[in-house]
């Protein structure tokens, strides 16, 4: 990985994300928005959730990020992060709490009305079109915009360049590591605002993470928000400008990246001492 993962990051460079969101052609909204001025770009406050009639998941729990920041959820298996992620992104019913972003309650809006607003998901699995070429799969990201997305083509093959070798080449056929790129390329090429991403590494080889890792650092750079559930935790609180540890839908612990990594408590419970 590059040996300054913190860098300078937000330089206000949207050559990738776009500080006013998509298209001027968007999807009409399935539930209703309200001004919520201040605060971080992206928050989940105070969010109790679950699926269907079962019992809460999370619980009066809460996770953000500002813009050009990193922030990552950790905690142990079953600790309620991909429910957080998914709660944000309206994938399940919230019973109480609030979403905000760029300062409007988003909360009443369906997945897809999200990203309509500027949200970008990838989720850890099923999170691409195996049958299709990686071009086609990059295309389909661009499926709400208007207007004239090769240039956003043309940044995304930058930012992998495996991705345009292998751009006529069927996703199905990459290793993990690439799968990932496409995954990622294809949510970028919305123009998110925000970018949401469920366990990106999960799977792949240490080497392949790092790399992914320092991608991941390149898109915050640009001044997009990235919030990231990861598995590997240690090298996630690394990069982090924040992290949250959560323990059975609960905040356990909030700080920077290396707040964490020096919390004793942290590293001996969910760090490996």
């Amino acid at each position: 990985m590059s040996n300054d993962p913190y860098g300078d990051r937000g330089n206000k460079d949207w050559s990738v994300g776009n500080a006013k969101g998509q298209g001027s052609i968007m999807p009409k909204a399935s539930g209703k928005t309200h001004p919520a001025p201040g605060g971080p770009f992206l928050i989940g406050d105070s969010m109790t959730a679950g699926y269907g009639a079962g019992p809460d998941i999370l619980h009066d729990c809460t996770i953000a990020v500002d813009r050009g920041e990193i922030a990552v959820i950790v905690g142990p298996n079953g600790a309620g992060k991909s429910t957080g992620m998914k709660a944000v992104f309206g994938m399940l019913d919230m019973r109480k709490g609030h979403v905000r972003l760029d300062g409007e309650d988003i909360t009443g809006l369906s997945p897809q009305d999200r990203v309509a607003k500027g949200m970008g998901f990838v989720p850890q699995t099923s999170n691409i079109f195996t049958s299709m070429t990686v071009e086609e799969n990059l295309e389909m990201g661009a499926f709400i915009r208007r207007d004239d997305y090769k240039d956003t083509m043309a940044q995304v093959y930058d930012l992998f360049p495996i991705l345009k070798e292998k751009r006529l080449q069927a996703a199905g056929e990459l290793s993990g590591g690439q799968r990932q790129q496409v995954a990622v390329g294809r949510a970028l090429m919305t123009q998110p605002k925000v970018l949401m991403l469920d366990e990106p590494t999960a799977g792949v080889s240490p080497i392949v993470m790092d790399e992914l890792f320092d991608r991941i650092i390149e898109v915050a750079r640009t001044g997009i928000p990235i919030l990231m559930v990861e598995q590997n935790a240690r090298q996630a609180l690394e990069i982090a400008d924040k992290g949250y540890v959560l323990v059975q839908g609960r905040n356990a612990f909030t700080g920077t990246g290396k707040e964490l990594l020096a919390d004793p408590e942290v590293r001996k419970s969910f760090l490996g001492g």
